[in-house]
């Protein structure tokens, strides 16, 4: 991996947008347990075409399809630690071909890593309350840091944090890499977000300095929160860090658990409108901006388009 004191994420960068769910608009089979993980085996194609998709609409920072990469989820599975080890270079490789379409554009590829709720299945990511130890949220990071540190990202991104004790895990399982690069992103859910909490209920105020605080830490930010919250939680995370921000929500809609599917209203996800917004989110403070769930290339190209006007 890239070392941390080479990696320059201080200029405003455009991230790009949803990997899941843009899979699962080419048409690829992501009902699974393993969610896109599952397409790194059946359709790497399908991967190379999403990261293609965004640098053409103008990302420069790709995150890997390795969200839901682990060797808990994977044995939960049925599938051996290997596989899973091998899975999370593979996102990396995948990435790296795309990159290496666009031979002239300086891109950065951050390795997706969700919490340890996304290897439960059950939607924990999005309250943080898990029945398991310290010292097993310590291992599920650092068996995965372990297999990354020695791919050819540029930093870890540890992505829909929900909670202070998942961020402490984290610092514990990087410490034998202190020179390695990565980024810090929490979930503010609806009914947090106003509060300025993160999905557990601790402040998003705490949980920012906690990971600004870390030798690790070149970003620190927001993912896969509603888009009008940014506004309030970004000054948050300005108050207590001067580390460069990143967000990317989701597109707006809202997801219904009992029924497994995606709500829209009138006016929500609609890429022009996301890419205006994100001029407010470079105004409050954030530096690197992209989306999350159901976010489309024509979103991140609105954001290009309206972030290369502000400059």
């Amino acid at each position: 991996m890239t070392n941390r004191d080479q990696l320059r994420l201080d200029q405003v960068s455009v991230l790009d947008g949803g990997m899941a769910s843009e899979l699962e608009f080419l048409g690829a089979d992501i009902s699974g347990p393993l969610w896109s993980a599952h397409v790194l085996e059946s359709a790497p194609d399908k991967v190379i075409a999403v990261h293609r998709a965004y640098l053409a609409a103008g990302a420069e920072i790709l995150l890997t399809a390795s969200y839901q990469v682990s060797r808990k989820g994977y044995g939960e599975y049925g599938l051996p630690a290997s596989s899973a080890d091998a899975a999370l270079l593979r996102s990396v490789q995948l990435a790296e071909a795309a990159r290496a379409e666009f031979p002239q554009k300086p891109i950065s590829i951050a390795a997706s890593l969700g919490p340890y709720g996304a290897a439960l299945h059950n939607g924990a990511e999005y309250h943080g309350n898990y029945d398991c130890s310290f010292a097993e949220l310590v291992e599920f990071h650092q068996q995965r840091v372990a297999v990354l540190a020695g791919s050819n990202a540029d930093l870890l991104a540890f992505e829909t944090l929900p909670s202070l004790e998942e961020a402490e895990a984290i610092r514990e399982a990087l410490k034998p890499w202190p020179n390695l690069a990565a980024w810090f992103s929490f979930n503010c859910p609806d009914h947090r977000a106003p509060l300025l909490q993160i999905a557990h209920g601790e402040p998003l105020r705490e949980a920012a300095k906690l990971v600004a605080d870390f030798p690790q830490t070149i970003a620190v930010g927001i993912n896969c929160t509603q888009p009008r919250w940014l506004p309030l939680l970004i000054p948050e995370l300005r108050a207590v860090s001067n580390k460069p921000i990143v967000v990317y929500p989701n597109s707006g809609e809202g997801w219904d658990a009992d029924s497994r599917c995606w709500i829209s209203a009138p006016g929500v996800s609609d890429p022009a409108a996301f890419g205006e917004q994100a001029q407010l989110w470079r105004n409050a403070g954030a530096q690197i901006i992209g989306g999350c769930c159901r976010t489309r290339p024509e979103h991140i190209r609105q954001v290009a388009s309206e972030l290369a006007n502000h400059n």
